[in-house]
């Protein structure tokens, strides 16, 4: 079973503006995302490589990076940038679910067959109404990333719906939340951020996410 994670790189319309006031002026934007900085963590690569084009460029524009919710908890990102209090951010689309119900639509079980589907997807209808919703909010969208992944679990090999009975679980997403539960899991929502303690301390039986945060949240060490 795959999960295929929707990922957002988006930034705040509101630098637009700030950059049209001259080259005299210096301009400082802060770029937050909740994984490890520094690690090869392929979504903190994509931020630091802008923050690093945005200063060789010498245009007087800075990009501070706040890698490992050092500056905004993960779900707390889209809220910020809303309010202009942040200006990048890397995040799962789904983590603002909360706000628009509408983009859980990018993270349901089955939308996305491959990469190369996913590379059609972003310029279909479907993403296009998305992205509306993203921009009516003062966001745009400056790249966006989609991310294979599955599920691992501490008790026993997960195989089939039928393996997840019984399984506290942390899902990806409201949708993938509705499908484990219908198969008999139990549901601890809580970002991929949280998911090494939550093994550790045994409230988490199993978890499903993205590969990329297996390896940078070393979460094979519990399963």
């Amino acid at each position: 079973m795959n999960l295929r994670n929707k990922t957002l790189l988006a930034a705040g319309l509101v630098s637009a503006g700030v950059l049209l006031a001259g080259p005299s002026l210096a301009v400082n934007l802060k770029a937050s995302h909740q994984w490890p900085g520094s690690k090869g963590d392929a979504r903190d690569e994509m931020v630091q490589i802008i923050a690093r084009e945005a200063d060789a460029a010498n245009v007087d524009l800075n990009i501070k990076v706040y890698p490992g919710q050092s500056l905004f908890k993960a779900k707390e990102q889209w809220g910020a940038m809303t309010k202009g209090q942040l200006d990048i951010s890397a995040f799962p689309l789904d983590y603002a679910s909360g706000r628009h119900p509408q983009f859980s639509a990018t993270l349901m079980p089955g939308l996305v067959k491959n990469h190369e589907h996913a590379l059609r997807l972003n310029s279909s209808p479907f993403m296009a109404e998305v992205k509306k919703i993203i921009n009516d909010a003062g966001v745009m969208v400056l790249a966006d990333a989609w991310l294979a992944g599955g599920f691992a679990s501490k008790k026993r090999c997960i195989l089939g719906p039928e393996t997840m009975q019984g399984q506290v679980t942390r899902a990806a997403g409201p949708a993938f939340e509705q499908m484990l539960a219908g198969a008999g899991a139990s549901i601890s929502s809580m970002p991929s951020s949280e998911i090494y303690q939550a093994m550790q301390t045994g409230v988490l039986d199993a978890a499903n996410t993205s590969s990329g945060s297996f390896v940078s949240y070393r979460l094979y060490e519990h399963v």
